[in-house]
C-alpha cells in the first residue's frame, strides 16, 4: 500500500446488514454505538469521516444470502452500500463484531474492493479482535486489522498512514506483510494482547449523524423494550470478569472502568435538549457492579430531576442490587432490568467461572418484582461439559423464577464463540473447524425453535436434536405458565399488539409486535403486486 505523505484522509466507515436464519426475528436492529464513539473520537481530531450503516438505512428491508439460500440479510444490499460511500473516501473501515455474520461480511468487503482499489481497508470488532489472523488470512481484501478498543488505535492508523503512507506496527493492530508473514503488535503493559485507553473522561461523547437516530425511533427499533425516543448509552468500559463463555478478556481485557459521573449526567442533560429523548438504553458489558458509585449516580438523576425509562437489556450482576438500589432504580425511572445467571446448575456455574451466588441473584430479581420492575434472567443450556441432570437443573430454575413472577425467562443454546477460553480448548481438541459452515451455525443456532437440526451440541452428554427439542418445549412452558399464573399478561400483551401507539412492556412482546408489522407489510406488498 502506497500513499502520499502527509495525504488527506476520508474516512468511512461500513456496517454490514444483519444475518439470519430465514424467516427469525431474533436479531433486532440497533443504532451502531461503537461507530459513533469512533466518529465522535476522530471528528474531536478533525478528521474527516462518514459513516453507512447497512442496518440503520434499510430497516425492515430483507433480502436472501445467494451463497446460502438458508440464510437472509436484514438491511441495505451490497448494491446500495456500494452507492452511499462517498467516491473520495481513502480509507474503509469495517465493522466486525459478530462471527456468525462474518462470511457476508467477507464478500461485501471483497465487493467494495472492486471499487475501491486503492483504499486503505481496517476492520475491528469482537470477531475481528478474536481471529485476527484467521481473518486476514480468508479476506486478503484488508491491509490491517484494529484490535480491541478501537478509538485510539484506529486513530493511530490513521495518523501513521497520513504521515508515512503505511500503518504498520501500529500498536494493537495485526496484519499481513508482503510476504503473507502475519504481524500482531501487542503492548507490553497489558493483562491480554490488546491496548487499553487509560483516561475514557478524555474519549469526546458519541457522534450521531443527523437523522440517523430518528430512523430507528421511527421504526419502532430498540435493543431492549423499545419507547418512543431510545438512547443507547454507555457508563463504563470493560468488564472485570472472565467467564468462560465471553470473548470480553481478549477484546477489552479485564480493566473495568466506570465513567465521571458530572460527565454522565452532563450527557444525558445533551441528549434531552438535543433529541428529546424517552429512555437510556445501557449497553455496557457490566453496567452496575460498584454500589457507591450506582448509589450517587442514581441520586444525582433525582436531585437533577432526570426521570426516564431508562433500562438494562444487556443484562447485569447482582451483587449490588440490593433493596436500596432497586428502590432508586425504580424511582429514578427503571423499567426494564435483565440478570445474566446463565444458569441454574452450581455446577455450570463453576464451570464456567461465572461469580454469583445464584440465591442472592434469585433474591435480587425478587426484589426488583416487587419495585414494580419488568425483570428478564437470560439461561444457556448445552456447555461442553453438561450432562442431561445440568440441563434440568436450568430448567426447573427457569420454570420456578416464571412462576414466581419474572416477566421473560429466554434459553439460549451455548454458542462457542471465538476469543473465549472455551472456544480455544474446544478447537485445540478439534471439536471444531473454523469455516463458513461453523460461522453460520453461529448465526443459526438460536435462531429457530421448530428445526432441531439447526441446534449444534458441543457436549458429549446431549445431542443436538435433544437440545433443540428441550429448548422448543422450554420456550414453550415458560410462556405458558408465565401467561397462566399472571393472565393480566394475556390482556396485555394482546392490547399491545392490537394497538398501534402502545408500547411493549417485554422483549417478547417487542418482538411480536414486529412480526405483526412484518405481516402487515409482506400483504401490503401482495396485495399491490
Amino acid at each position: 500500500m502506497t500513499a502520499q505523505v502527509k495525504k488527506k484522509l476520508s474516512v468511512t466507515l461500513v456496517r454490514g446488514p444483519i444475518v439470519m436464519r430465514a424467516g427469525s426475528v431474533n436479531n433486532e436492529a440497533t443504532p451502531a454505538i461503537g461507530f459513533a464513539y469512533i466518529m465522535g473520537y476522530l471528528k474531536d481530531r478533525e478528521y474527516k469521516v462518514q459513516m453507512v450503516d447497512a442496518i440503520g438505512e434499510g430497516l425492515n428491508q430483507f433480502w436472501p444470502f445467494r451463497e446460502r439460500p438458508s440464510f437472509q440479510c436484514q438491511g441495505l444490499t451490497f448494491d446500495e452500500i456500494l452507492k452511499k460511500i462517498p467516491k473520495d473516501s481513502n480509507v474503509i473501515a469495517f465493522s466486525g463484531m459478530f462471527s456468525g455474520e462474518w462470511p457476508v461480511l467477507r464478500s461485501l468487503i471483497n465487493k467494495i474492493r472492486e471499487s475501491f482499489p486503492n483504499a486503505l481497508f481496517v476492520a475491528g470488532g469482537e470477531h475481528v479482535t478474536a481471529l485476527t489472523e484467521y481473518v486476514v488470512r480468508d479476506c486478503l481484501a484488508l491491509d490491517v486489522c484494529v484490535r480491541g478498543e478501537g478509538e485510539h488505535t484506529f486513530s493511530e492508523v490513521l495518523r501513521t498512514y497520513s504521515e508515512t503512507g503505511s500503518c504498520c506496527d501500529v500498536l494493537g493492530t495485526g496484519y499481513l506483510d508482503e510476504s503473507g508473514k502475519y504481524h500482531q503488535v501487542n503492548s507490553d503493559n497489558r493483562i491480554g494482547n490488546t491496548p487499553r485507553m487509560r483516561d475514557i473522561a478524555n474519549i469526546p461523547w458519541p457522534y450521531w449523524p443527523d437523522g440517523y437516530l430518528e430512523n430507528f425511533w421511527e421504526a419502532g427499533k430498540s435493543y431492549g423494550v423499545s419507547s418512543e425516543r431510545d438512547m443507547p448509552f454507555m457508563l463504563s468500559r470493560g468488564c472485570p470478569y472472565q467467564c468462560t463463555f465471553c470473548s470480553n478478556p481478549q477484546m477489552w481485557t479485564t480493566r473495568y472502568v466506570l465513567r465521571d459521573i458530572d460527565d454522565v449526567i452532563a450527557e444525558i442533560k445533551h441528549y434531552i435538549t438535543r433529541y428529546n429523548i424517552t429512555s437510556i438504553q445501557l449497553y455496557d458489558l457490566t453496567a452496575i457492579t460498584k454500589k457507591k458509585w450506582t448509589v450517587e449516580f442514581l441520586n444525582r438523576l433525582i436531585d437533577e430531576n432526570i426521570f426516564l425509562n431508562w433500562s438494562l437489556p444487556s443484562g447485569t450482576r447482582s451483587e449490588v442490587l440490593d433493596k436500596e438500589t432497586l428502590e432508586l432504580l425504580s424511582k429514578t425511572g427503571c423499567k426494564y432490568l435483565v440478570y445474566a445467571p446463565e444458569s441454574g446448575s452450581k455446577d455450570t456455574l463453576i464451570k464456567i467461572k461465572k461469580r454469583i451466588d445464584l440465591a442472592k441473584l434469585t433474591a435480587s430479581v425478587l426484589e426488583a418484582k416487587r419495585q414494580g420492575l419488568n425483570t428478564r434472567i437470560n439461561l444457556i443450556i448445552g456447555f461442553q461439559h453438561e450432562t442431561l441432570r445440568n440441563v434440568f437443573e436450568t430448567i426447573k430454575y427457569g420454570l420456578k423464577m416464571s412462576m414466581k413472577g419474572v416477566d421473560e425467562v429466554p434459553l439460549f443454546i451455548f454458542s462457542p464463540y471465538p476469543g473465549t477460553e472455551i472456544f480455544d480448548g474446544l478447537e485445540q481438541r478439534g471439536k471444531l473447524v473454523l469455516n463458513d459452515d461453523y460461522f453460520f451455525s453461529l448465526t443459526s443456532l438460536n435462531g429457530t425453535y421448530t428445526d432441531p437440526n439447526a441446534v449444534v451440541s458441543y457436549s458429549p452428554h446431549l445431542s443436538s436434536k435433544k437440545l433443540g427439542y428441550t429448548r422448543t418445549v422450554f420456550i414453550l412452558l415458560n410462556y405458558i405458565v408465565g401467561y397462566l399464573f399472571y393472565p393480566v399478561r394475556i390482556y396485555r400483551t394482546i392490547n399491545i399488539l392490537l394497538s398501534k401507539n402502545k408500547k411493549a412492556s417485554t422483549v417478547f412482546e417487542h418482538r411480536l409486535q414486529d412480526l405483526f408489522k412484518r405481516i402487515s407489510r409482506n400483504n401490503i406488498y401482495n396485495d399491490t403486486k
